[in-house]
């Protein structure tokens, strides 16, 4: 296993640190992976391998979507001091943890946000989702959050033909295209990782959002 020295820069070393000892003891984290070591790859490696790309490295307004255990959200506010992240997250128990999360690391440009993401607005030149839905709903999540040019990471496992397919109709539709699909293997064994890189190349229409609910329940491709 590789150690958290090996996979973050110096300065996100220590509040990681933190974040994964309070991710070890915490019941309401929502992630099975609770040993430090094993998180190390599965959680910050995983995040962080989005760092190589200038749409990543560069940016300074980062929405995190469904954060959940705050990954990538937390380890890129680590990586990346001259960014603010929001954490959105719709559970409040969630957000609880989060709070708790970014309190003990120290992390002073972490904002943890309660709302769903339809019912949550602002402007940012990235917007990230890891492991949260299919491609067509998350890209009608991230557009309406995006500036133009602005850029929005999927952090995904194993994606069908089918799910690209419709990933790419629908990402049409809301006024981004998809740039490149990145492979990665941050970890050992790890299997059918790829970050899909999208752009906002238009302006998204006025319909959107959609009510809460509608993008998983009628995806738009």
């Amino acid at each position: 296993m590789k150690r958290l020295e090996e996979v973050a820069p110096a300065h996100a070393v220590e509040p990681l640190a933190r974040i994964l000892g309070l991710q070890s003891v915490d019941p309401t984290a929502s992630t099975t992976v609770r040993d430090p070591a094993e998180a190390v790859g599965r959680h910050v490696a995983d995040s962080l391998s989005a760092l190589p790309l200038p749409a990543v490295r560069g940016a300074r307004r980062i929405a995190d979507l469904g954060s959940g255990a705050g990954w990538p959200g937390l380890a890129l506010a680590a990586a990346l001091p001259d960014a603010h992240v929001w954490l959105v997250e719709s559970a409040i128990r969630h957000c609880r943890y989060l709070e708790r999360a970014v309190e003990i690391s120290e992390l002073t440009n972490v904002s943890v946000v309660h709302a769903r993401i339809e019912e949550w607005s602002g402007e940012h030149d990235l917007v990230t989702a890891r492991a949260l839905a299919a491609l067509p709903v998350l890209v009608e999540y991230a557009a309406p959050l995006l500036e133009l040019d602005g850029h929005f990471v999927a952090w995904k496992g194993a994606v069908s033909e089918e799910e690209a397919a419709a990933g790419a109709l629908a990402a049409d539709i809301v006024g981004l295209e998809l740039v490149e699909r990145v492979a990665v293997a941050p970890y050992a064994g790890a299997r059918d990782l790829a970050l899909h890189v999208f752009r906002k190349i238009a302006v998204t229409p006025d319909r959107f959002p959609r009510r809460a609910g509608m993008a998983t329940k009628r995806p738009l491709a």
